[in-house]
């Protein structure tokens, strides 16, 4: 996860993205590093390093979805990640369309990177209500359910008659892209294609996010030609793995030494997964993330 060590007025500042240092004044000083513990003092800074030094395995996913797009990360500017991973998702998947419309506000710079490669006009066809949370992160289907409706509305005049590219950055349950894709044929869409701006998610995240175990995450169950059918899309594409890591400026992902954590795409986790050891009733998340019981 990130944390990143900032400067207002010789004040020392602490925050997990570069966007709060740039809303408050503070002026970046860097990253902090994996395993790194820093100690601010009436004197001063200290750096410590109490563990044995690991490999990093930044999450990959906030380039995906969770960091800001006006946050860089680890050197990186998050909105011009997005942007190309859109351009290599419209290499990947093109397809042929009127309009491309993403499913705001995650899918947006993936849409308008999507939208300048293809050639294909970008439209916001989906209005998003900002005083509503996140859907995929709540606890219980009914209220992600409602939360959906309150927070997305199709914009029709864009959207009747045409043939929609929705971009996303990513399918979990499922349950959020089925409503979006039927609220834009509600709107009167000719054709509705679904683009999603990572691989599939096909296994839990252990390392502080709240994803549901693996039996309901959609790609751990359907094809991508079955999910294509759940949401009721007249196509569905996924950015490769490679892909992904073209975007955030790799060759390609070490399938040997990979050089983010990419487990909810490829099950490969970097750590063991074990809640805790020496107890004959000893649980390991590793058979939950294979089970998914």
């Amino acid at each position: 996860r990130p944390l990143v060590l900032g400067d207002l007025d010789g004040a020392w500042i602490l925050a997990s993205e570069t966007c709060a240092l740039d809303i408050i004044g503070a002026r970046f000083v860097r990253d902090i590093k994996p395993g790194e513990m820093v100690v601010v003092t009436s004197k001063g800074i200290e750096s410590l390093f109490p563990f044995e030094p690991q490999k990093t395995r930044f999450c990959i996913f906030e380039y995906v979805y969770f960091a800001r797009p006006d946050s860089s990360v680890e050197g990186r500017n998050v909105y011009e990640v997005r942007k190309r991973i859109g351009a290599e998702l419209a290499q990947e998947s093109p397809v042929e369309a009127d309009i491309v419309v993403p499913v705001p506000d995650s899918g947006t710079p993936a849409a308008i990177g999507f939208s300048q490669a293809a050639g294909i006009p970008f439209e916001l066809g989906i209005i998003r209500n900002h005083y509503v949370g996140r859907t995929f992160i709540q606890p219980g289907d009914s209220i992600r359910h409602m939360g959906v409706k309150l927070k997305h509305n199709a914009n029709r005049r864009m959207i009747e008659g045409k043939r929609v590219v929705l971009v996303d950055d990513s399918i979990v349950r499922g349950t959020t892209s089925q409503k979006i894709v039927q609220m834009v044929r509600d709107a009167g869409a000719k054709e509705v294609h679904m683009r999603i701006a990572s691989p599939p998610t096909s296994a839990s995240c252990f390392y502080g996010v709240d994803t549901p175990e693996k039996s309901k995450l959609l790609a751990s169950r359907m094809s991508v030609e079955e999910m294509a059918e759940f949401i009721r899309v007249d196509s569905l594409g996924f950015l490769s793995i490679d892909g992904l890591y073209r975007a955030v400026g790799e060759a390609r992902r070490d399938n040997d030494q990979p050089q983010f954590c990419d487990a909810c795409f490829t099950g490969q986790y970097p750590t063991r997964l074990l809640d805790f050891e020496g107890h004959d009733n000893v649980r390991t998340l590793s058979l939950l993330a294979s089970s998914g019981s």
